[in-house]
């Protein structure tokens, strides 16, 4: 009996010694090691959502769409947080255009596995364009107007 309890003594006295201790342990390589790359593909032309109106004008960017696209692009590289989702596939956002002009929403579709969150990163992003759209008109009057874009993301985590 004493041998067991001084065998049994031993191993857990030799399997604490041995053991790591997670705080002296370094995770610094998961975070520069590991790097999601982005790919982007915003689609034109942007589809604008007709307003009942026998004189209606579409929401106009300066620069026209390929302008608008080229910013959001730079933007979405910048300041999109991909680290936390890594999403593939084809999209599309719906940003609703006020009638001074200001996007005040953007909702995206599909919603699949962590969309969501690329969703809210989209919003920041596209807040973050301070260029104000020409809005739609009606009659001449500005009125709200939705565009939509379409585009192909992928996200891809790899180590480096």
């Amino acid at each position: 009996m004493i041998r067991v309890l001084l065998l049994f003594f031993t191993f857990c006295c030799v399997t604490l010694s041995f053991g790591q201790d997670l705080e002296d342990r370094d995770d610094s390589f998961i975070t520069e090691n590991n790097k999601n790359i982005l790919k982007i593909d915003i689609k034109e032309p942007f589809m604008q959502i007709a307003v009942k109106c026998n004189d209606f004008k579409p929401a106009a960017y300066e620069g026209g769409a390929a302008a608008y696209k080229d910013i959001l692009s730079r933007y979405m590289y910048t300041y999109l947080n991909s680290d936390f989702y890594t999403l593939s596939g084809d999209f599309v956002f719906t940003l609703t255009i006020d009638a001074a002009g200001k996007v005040t929403d953007i909702e995206g579709s599909p919603k699949v596995l962590h969309s969501e969150v690329f969703f809210d990163d989209m919003q920041y992003v596209v807040r973050r364009i301070k260029k104000n759209w020409t809005p739609a008109s009606c009659g001449g009057q500005s009125v709200k107007s939705e565009m939509k874009l379409k585009m192909n993301f992928s996200s891809v985590s790899v180590d480096i």
